[in-house]
C-alpha cells in the first residue's frame, strides 16, 4: 500500500530542509498576541534601511536612512500577519476617517531592548505593550511597540503607559520623519493615536485574520 503523508508533515519536512520564508514560514507565536515572534530587519546602528524581499524572503536594501534619522529600536514585523481589510476597517472605526486601506505589508513591530543586537535577519520573542496608529497616504500602517522577552531594562513593562515618555517620543519622531526629504515637501504621514497593550492585541488579531484571508493556502 502506498504511504501518504499529511500536508503539515510535508511542510515541517520542508522547513528542516530549506530556510523558511520569514513572513510565511515562521508562525506569529503560539501565545500570540500576548507573546509574538518578531523578525528583525533593522537595528539602531544601521545606516541603511533593510526590508524583506517578499518574493525570496532575503533581506534587501530599501534605501539609505534619511540623513541623521536612525531607528531608535529593533524594527521588523510579526510573521503571518497582513495589513488588509480588517486593519483598515478598524482604523476607520477608531479615527472616523474614510477611504483607508491596509498597506499590504506584514504588521510592523518595534522592540525595545537594552542589549545590543548587531544586525538584523534574526528572530526574537517580544511582548507587545502598545502601538502607534499610523496613517501613511490613507494607508493603515500600525506600528506595534513591544519589549524583548527577558530584557533586564524593558522586559518588565506591561503597557506603553509604563514606558518613559522620551522613549515613545523618539519612536514617534522617527516614524513621522523617516520618509521626509528636505526640499521635496512633507509626506502625508500622521500618528492619530498612541494605544495601549489591549488595543495592540486587537490589532495583532486583526492582522492575523487579514493574513489568513489573503493567504488561505498556507493554513494547513
Amino acid at each position: 500500500m502506498k504511504q501518504t503523508h499529511h500536508p503539515r508533515a510535508n511542510l515541517n519536512l520542508m522547513k528542516l530542509l530549506f530556510k523558511p520564508h520569514p513572513w510565511h514560514g515562521i508562525e506569529s507565536g503560539e501565545d500570540a498576541p500576548e507573546r509574538v515572534n518578531a523578525f528583525i530587519e533593522i537595528v539602531p546602528s544601521d545606516t541603511i534601511k533593510y526590508e524583506v524581499d517578499k518574493a525570496s524572503g532575503y533581506l534587501k536594501v530599501d534605501r539609505p536612512q534619511r540623513f541623521s534619522n536612525i531607528c531608535p529600536a529593533l524594527y521588523g514585523f510579526i510573521p503571518q500577519t497582513y495589513c488588509g481589510e480588517e486593519i483598515a476597517r478598524y482604523c476607520m472605526e477608531k479615527t472616523g476617517k474614510a477611504n483607508i486601506i491596509g498597506d499590504g505589508d506584514p504588521l510592523d513591530i518595534c522592540v525595545l531592548a537594552e542589549k545590543n543586537i548587531p544586525h538584523g535577519d534574526v528572530i526574537l520573542e517580544a511582548l507587545p505593550i502598545g502601538g502607534f496608529r499610523m496613517i501613511d497616504d490613507n494607508e493603515a500602517d500600525d506600528k506595534i511597540i513591544a519589549v524583548m522577552k527577558g530584557d533586564a531594562v524593558y522586559g518588565e513593562l506591561k503597557d506603553i503607559s509604563d514606558c518613559r515618555e522620551d522613549v515613545i517620543e523618539r519612536l514617534r519622531h522617527y516614524f513621522l520623519t523617516y520618509k521626509s526629504i528636505p526640499g521635496k515637501g512633507k509626506k502625508s504621514v500622521e500618528i492619530s493615536h498612541v494605544y495601549g497593550r489591549d488595543e495592540a492585541y486587537q490589532i495583532i488579531r486583526h492582522s492575523q485574520e487579514d493574513y489568513w484571508a489573503k493567504f488561505p493556502y498556507f493554513d494547513i
